[in-house]
């Protein structure tokens, strides 16, 4: 019985499951989070905690494979119809994430990736910040005491540079006020003076993305990125930042082999880089786009995630390298992925 299943097994399920059901009258003890990026780009969540571990969720009012039962004295989860998780937990977000500022600093972009909704969600969604209400808005969530750690997003709007230029400019007045605060940021970059400026600037930790360590699938899924020079990138990065504060994500769902991730997180181990193994999120919003060109996809399965994640581990520790060296970003979040030496 899946009631019966250990806290990650259940978190796995929920990762790679569809949307969870709330009453028509559900109203949370706090504000929706309502992403601009990520997984659960352009729809309201929630972040349901359980046995130690935390995913992001999110909620419908018409229909879910899961379902939240109870009221403010207690919250229960069903999967299909049956018992799943007995007591579950609502947590708060601050900005996108809990206790951590996390801010998508432009949506519409000039990459292609195909699996990407943030430059295809509505007007009513995009958020349109300028970049000292993000460091207004920043400042106080340390106010009022919430802020562990700030996370700094951002497509391509109009170019690389331009893009770099605004990230630099957030992650130093943060930091002129902030001299302790941890900072991560996930740019595109495309010279290593892109990484030294924001270094510079005051980040803690960067992510640069490969996507996926297959490079047909990167050039059909991603035709601007290039496999190789993304890798150079993250080399740099490593020397710059030092070993266990450089990050990836790698994701799985677009035809890949288990053998060609584990590769992947083997290569990335070496340089340094703990990665993040994402689930492919298929929706409304990119499922035309990806099964155009890529065909049909097979959902990735609570169980491939899981064994991946597993696998992940034992070569992040043959390298001496573990996630509880990061402190921003998806590693200390850990909401929309499972994360080795955290979750498991």
């Amino acid at each position: 019985m899946e009631a019966d299943l250990r806290p990650v097994e259940k978190k796995a399920i929920l990762i790679c499951g569809g949307n969870v059901k709330v009453q028509s009258d559900f109203r949370p003890p706090f504000r929706l989070s309502r992403s601009t990026a990520g997984p659960g780009a352009g729809s309201a969540s929630i972040v349901l905690a359980f046995g130690g571990l935390r995913v992001k969720k999110s909620i419908s009012r018409e229909e879910g494979d899961f379902e939240l039962v109870g009221g403010p004295e207690g919250y229960s989860l069903l999967h299909n119809g049956r018992p799943f998780i007995d007591e579950i937990e609502l947590k708060p977000v601050l900005y996108h994430s809990p206790e951590q500022a996390f801010f998508n600093l432009g949506q519409a972009c000039i990459f292609d990736c195909i699996f990407c909704t943030s430059r295809k969600l509505s007007k009513d969604v995009v958020k349109d910040l300028d970049l000292d209400q993000v460091v207004d808005l920043i400042l106080e969530a340390h106010r009022k005491g919430d802020l562990k750690a700030v996370a700094l997003t951002s497509a391509v709007v109009d170019s690389i540079k331009e893009t770099i230029e605004r990230m630099v400019y957030v992650v130093r007045k943060v930091r002129q006020t902030l001299p302790d605060v941890p900072i991560g940021v996930e740019p595109y970059v495309e010279s290593f003076g892109d990484i030294e400026r924001l270094h510079e600037a005051g980040a803690t930790e960067i992510k640069i993305n490969i996507e996926s360590f297959d490079p047909r699938i990167i050039e059909i899924a991603c035709p601007k990125l290039e496999l190789e020079r993304q890798l150079e990138f993250l080399r740099y990065a490593v020397q710059v930042f030092g070993r266990g504060k450089v990050t990836s994500n790698i994701i799985i769902g677009m035809g890949e082999t288990d053998r060609n991730v584990l590769e992947g997180v083997a290569t990335l181990a070496g340089m340094g880089i703990v990665p993040s193994i994402r689930a492919l999120k298929i929706n409304p919003t990119n499922r035309s786009s990806l099964e155009n060109a890529l065909g049909r996809l097979q959902p990735v399965t609570a169980e491939r995630l899981l064994t991946l994640n597993q696998e992940a581990k034992l070569i992040l520790m043959a390298h001496g390298l573990s996630t509880n060296s990061y402190h921003t970003m998806c590693h200390e979040c850990g909401c929309c992925d499972l994360v080795p030496f955290k979750d498991l």
